[in-house]
């Protein structure tokens, strides 16, 4: 690999322009390569995520027939200092979640729901 502090994330999107639209203008990342409708890679920090979408060459059928989608649990998680000012400024932006807010003895969370049902978990360390 030649950059190794890159960390690489593959989301199954339903639609690759939709899905660009959110992570830049919601959660900014930038654009590294568009493909559109098939494929876009988008980065933010470390952080590069692959946008495969159904026409791409990860969205193809696998031999015994099962067809990966977008959805489960799997997701990214950003740290951020101050969850409920992140949550208003996401909910402004058009932004749906999949919870409210729970809290837990490290801190708070929620997740946040991308165009294709993928999730952007939001984090707040509790104060140690």
């Amino acid at each position: 690999m030649s950059d190794a502090d890159t960390v690489n994330v593959r989301y199954m999107v339903d639609d690759v322009e939709d899905s660009i639209a959110f992570y830049t203008e919601v959660l900014e990342f930038e654009i590294l390569t568009n493909f559109a409708p098939a494929f876009a890679d988008v980065k933010r920090g470390n952080l590069r995520l692959l946008l495969a979408g159904p026409t791409s060459s990860a969205g193809r059928p696998m031999q015994d027939g099962a067809k990966p989608g977008p959805g489960g649990w799997n997701r990214i998680h950003f740290i951020v200092d101050d969850l409920d000012a992140e949550v208003s400024r996401l909910r402004d932006a058009g932004g749906e979640f999949r919870n409210d807010i729970v809290e837990g003895p490290g801190g708070r969370q929620i997740l946040l729901v991308d165009p294709s049902g993928n999730f952007v978990e939001l984090f707040e360390p509790a104060d140690r």
